[in-house]
């Protein structure tokens, strides 16, 4: 499992929209947002552009930590 650092995320909506931002990333499997913790967690299927990830969680409207 890897984690990602996400700030932003305030309820059910904002995790729902993380975790289909992420579920849609090449490689990216089983992704869960942690609301307490401000974190996604997800496995990897394959080989996983993090940049590509951080981009599509900001593209839904949240911020990546670095």
């Amino acid at each position: 499992m890897k984690s990602l650092k996400v700030n932003g995320m305030h309820c059910g909506h904002c995790k729902a929209a993380v975790e289909e931002a992420a579920g849609r990333v090449p490689g990216v499997r089983n992704p869960l947002v942690n609301l307490e913790e401000k974190t996604l967690t997800y496995e990897e299927a394959g080989p996983v552009d993090e940049q590509a990830l951080r981009t599509a969680v900001s593209a839904a409207g949240f911020d990546p930590a670095p």
